[in-house]
């Protein structure tokens, strides 16, 4: 049998380049040898794409975009993975994993290239992933499902005057998270408790982004949803917590505190795992998702479930929640890549 050529994207120009290349020693490592044949492409910071053939463990620690082996290469139409070798060597790509975080990774810009080469991928398809990776478009578009609560919120455009201190203080009131509109991992996010300290939220914010969220603090648990589809059909995992070992789970709270921590079968009231399997399911489809997403919630005191974000292309570290929570549901990390693998596609 012919294996399927997979191509596995990683890094990017991004601020979660560094969580991109923990993230993709997953695929590297579960996606079967056996199966398919595996081609790496590392995007380095400055948005060089670069053919990898080199030590796959200096990959986590970054260290992989200056090995002599790397060859300068391109996705062409019509022509598959183009290598700028002096044979301008090209490679027959069946299937593209891209395992990118944050701008020009899961904001469909990407996504929007695999379309013009016409070749399969996983994951959202290009208008899913950009008004999901932008908080104010998801936001919108969640309105329309009614019976899903969400935190009110105002928005700041780069340019805007300070009106929007007044308007979030009278609307929002202390304290409020501020968080760029199309960044992830926590990057650039950050709580006021006055308005000094939401001037330079936003300053900071804004940044990152040129649309900034101000949103209404939820004192909540923070809960997760890891959803799976193919072919129309959807899988949700149960609730998992995030446990933040900070003030709110910031990125560093993510990836560099060890008090944080997941816990994969909280203890909730019953009838909020449900609840939150059933939102996520619906968001995910109101927003026209396809493949994977990670949907995040809070769950106050009350036992009230309320939207926070989703995120189309969810981490694949050691430390996330998406490979965790689909293992909970009969998806070893093995099974998982065969069915990722199998739900890529196109025009989704």
């Amino acid at each position: 049998m012919t294996k399927k050529s997979i191509l596995i994207i990683f890094g990017g120009n991004s601020t979660e380049h560094e969580v991109s290349c923990k993230s993709v020693m997953n695929f590297i490592k579960n996606v079967s040898d056996e199966k398919y044949t595996k081609h790496l492409v590392g995007i380095k910071k400055n948005g060089d794409w670069v053919y990898y053939t080199g030590d796959t463990g200096l990959i986590p620690a970054c260290k992989w975009d200056s090995e002599p082996s790397n060859v300068a290469c391109m996705l062409f139409p019509n022509k598959g993975l183009v290598l700028l070798d002096k044979n301008n060597t090209t490679i027959k790509i069946d299937t593209i994993i891209p395992v990118l975080h944050g701008k020009n990774g899961e904001d469909g810009t990407i996504q929007g290239l695999f379309e013009l080469c016409s070749i399969p991928y996983v994951g959202c398809g290009v208008v899913a992933s950009s008004v999901s990776m932008d908080k104010a478009y998801t936001k919108i578009i969640v309105e329309s499902l009614k019976e899903i609560p969400q935190a009110d919120y105002v928005l700041v455009r780069e340019g805007d005057n300070t009106s929007y201190i007044e308007e979030a203080e009278k609307k929002l009131g202390y304290p409020m998270f501020v968080k760029p509109c199309k960044s992830g991992s926590s990057q650039g996010v950050s709580k006021a408790e006055n308005r000094n300290e939401l001037i330079n939220a936003v300053n900071l914010a804004l940044k990152h982004d040129s649309k900034v969220l101000i949103e209404e603090t939820i004192k909540g648990r923070e809960l997760e949803c890891a959803v799976f589809e193919k072919n129309g059909n959807i899988t949700c995992s149960n609730a998992g917590e995030a446990v933040a070992g900070d003030v709110f789970y910031s990125y560093e709270a993510k990836y560099n505190n060890a008090d944080s921590k997941t816990v994969l079968h909280p203890d909730i009231p019953q009838g909020v795992n449900e609840k939150v399997k059933d939102y996520a399911e619906k968001i995910f489809r109101v927003l026209g998702c396809s493949g994977l997403s990670r949907v995040d919630f809070f769950m106050e005191e009350s036992g009230r479930v309320v939207f926070n974000e989703i995120n189309t292309l969810p981490g694949f570290t050691q430390i996330s929640m998406y490979p965790m929570m689909m293992g909970e549901v009969g998806f070893s990390i093995e099974k998982l890549m065969d069915e990722l693998i199998a739900s890529a596609g196109l025009s989704k």
